[in-house]
């Protein structure tokens, strides 16, 4: 069962919230990617429940009821979810997401480096200046025309977008399958982001082509990154370029799956985020 809930906060902005509550031996933040809500992912949620996952989420500043912040980067993820984990007295946590929302999983890791026990990401967005990498290449003509815009400024974004029209090409005949089978929770979720307009949307894009606040190198903690190889609308060499920038990170790029139908393996990475969160617990009750 998943609780949602608007959180106050300072300045009269609200954070609109998703808790599967309840007793946990870990909990994580769901980050989520674009233009998606924060609900937790349907499909992952029975592994949770017998892994003792609690699952913590919110909608990003724009989408649905979450106040807009004009010139959000990336980093405001940490912002979040720290108000989040306060209100709801979580202390430590593990952090989980896909596509731009490994990305603020990412830098929320690198900013909050205290609190975050664990990083799972699955198809990650690099930093716009990551330096040695062709961030634009490889990908799908419809989504580097898409982020292309959105490095030229918000009037063309907003532009590109009254425009844009939707390019199969980005999708591999994996993620279509995936988005019509075990993974049609996504249309529900981009459904209800887009609902209200694109606003959601342009600001996650704009935010992706600007410097994070965060950079990936201060990351304490495991990171799992996994990657499609086939994936056309963030190529697999965002991840491998964060596995060389990330302290402690294990890449795994995953033969025949693209950008959608990588969430195939969103349960390998779960378990693998609860089996972090053991490790961490039986550490701190060792030390003890």
């Amino acid at each position: 069962m998943v609780t949602e809930t608007d959180l106050a906060l300072p300045g009269g902005r609200t954070l609109h919230l998703y808790d599967t509550g309840g007793p946990a031996r870990l909990t994580v933040f769901w980050h989520h990617g674009t233009p998606n809500t924060g609900a937790p992912p349907g499909p992952l949620l029975p592994l949770a429940e017998e892994l003792g996952v609690r699952f913590v989420s919110f909608d990003r500043p724009g989408y649905r009821t979450s106040t807009p912040v004009p010139g959000r980067t990336v980093g405001i993820a940490a912002e979040c979810v720290a108000a989040v984990a306060d209100a709801l007295g979580i202390g430590e946590f593990a952090l989980m997401g896909h596509s731009g929302g490994s990305s603020h999983a990412l830098a929320c890791a690198a900013l909050l480096p205290e609190r975050v026990l664990a990083v799972a990401s699955l198809a990650a967005v690099a930093p716009f200046d990551a330096a040695g990498l062709d961030w634009f290449g490889g990908m799908a003509a419809a989504s580097a025309g898409s982020l292309r815009a959105a490095s030229e400024g918000r009037v063309a974004k907003e532009a590109h977008e009254a425009a844009a029209e939707f390019d199969p090409d980005v999708f591999t005949a994996a993620d279509m399958a995936a988005l019509t089978g075990s993974w049609s929770w996504l249309d529900e979720v981009v459904r209800a982001a887009l609902a209200d307009g694109p606003g959601g949307l342009i600001d996650d894009d704009l935010a992706y082509v600007t410097p994070w606040g965060g950079d990936p190198a201060r990351i304490t903690a495991p990171v799992l990154l996994l990657h499609g190889e086939q994936d056309r609308m963030v190529p697999a060499a965002h991840s491998a370029w964060l596995a060389g920038r990330c302290p402690h990170s294990e890449y795994r790029p995953v033969p025949g799956e693209g950008h959608l139908s990588v969430l195939h393996h969103a349960a390998e990475a779960l378990t693998w985020l609860a089996d972090q969160g053991s490790r961490a617990s039986e550490a701190t009750t060792g030390a003890r």
